[in-house]
């Protein structure tokens, strides 16, 4: 057993909303009686406190399992490691468990991809430079120069990587972009409209997971004018929807979805304008859900605390 050093919490030193003292841990496994008693006592057994706690099944008996656990630890940074090292011995290798921790106050390295529209790019810039969500933009990639003065107007590197046509084009670019974010040490992509389609071997190959928002229409127009079709066939409503990107195009584990009602008196103006509303704060919330822990992919369909 790996001896983590312990600290006892007496009504005098009770956990504080210090966030270098909070992390976070994510567990998921084949459910069965006296999980969550097992990971409780550990914690409390390493004068760790839960702060919040959440967790679901898909069947109490041999579904999946899962659990988000925040909690307080003094001395967190000195202390996380070894906690980490005993927690994979004493719990998760005799549970089968997948597990992560995190601290709460650590921030989430992250590559956003772009083309021509700003809305969700600079609604994601403007919220991170407002401590709004919980990430560093460490670099933007787009396949069009032209948003290049507003992104590095918030200090931000830009790179224009253009996408020509033909397969050994897009597989050069791709390469470029890989590159690119591999270097600056990427913990997430995120798609903001980039109007291009990646490739498997560059989702494979990016190392981070990624997620991308798309409009919801019923019924869906893909392809260019979705906001001019759906005028022409009296939709009431649109929406967006953030999921995860995968080789299945458009039909990644969804993360987080919403839609606004409208009428025949919306012009095709008010609609682009709605949908970009709704885009942006989609993504967002999907962009910081991920990045609290709060978001776990069960094959197809997602877990969302």
């Amino acid at each position: 057993m790996t001896a983590v050093q312990s600290r006892a919490v007496s009504p005098r030193t009770a956990p504080t909303e210090n966030p270098d003292e909070l992390a976070r841990l994510v567990v998921t496994c084949i459910d069965r009686p006296g999980v969550v008693a097992r990971v409780s006592s550990f914690l409390a057994e390493h004068a760790a406190n839960i702060v919040q706690s959440d967790q679901d099944t898909t069947g109490p008996s041999g579904g999946r399992f899962f659990l988000r656990i925040v909690f307080h630890l003094y001395d967190l940074a000195a202390q996380l490691p070894a906690l980490e090292h005993a927690f994979a011995v004493e719990v998760a290798r005799p549970l089968g468990a997948d597990y992560s921790f995190r601290p709460v106050a650590a921030r989430t390295r992250t590559a956003v991809f772009a083309s021509r529209h700003d809305h969700c790019l600079l609604d994601l810039l403007w919220r991170t430079r407002r401590g709004e969500l919980p990430i560093d933009v460490v670099q933007v990639v787009s396949n069009h120069p032209d948003l290049a003065d507003d992104v590095r107007a918030f200090g931000v590197p830009f790179t224009h990587i253009p996408v020509g046509r033909g397969p050994q084009a897009k597989e050069d670019a791709e390469r470029r972009q890989l590159e690119l974010v591999r270097g600056c040490g990427t913990e997430l992509v995120v798609l903001a409209r980039y109007m291009q389609i990646l490739s498997a071997n560059f989702l494979h190959s990016v190392g981070a997971p990624v997620i991308n928002i798309h409009h919801s229409f019923l019924p869906a127009f893909a392809g260019a004018g979705p906001y001019s079709r759906a005028k022409e066939r009296g939709v009431k409503l649109i929406g967006a929807t953030a999921h995860y990107a995968t080789e299945d195009l458009d039909e990644g584990p969804i993360i987080e979805q919403d839609v606004v009602r409208v009428d025949h008196r919306a012009t095709v103006a008010e609609l682009t304008r709605r949908g970009a509303d709704i885009e942006r704060t989609v993504l967002a919330r999907a962009v910081a859900w991920h990045c609290d822990d709060r978001v776990l992919v069960d094959g197809r369909t997602t877990v969302v605390f």
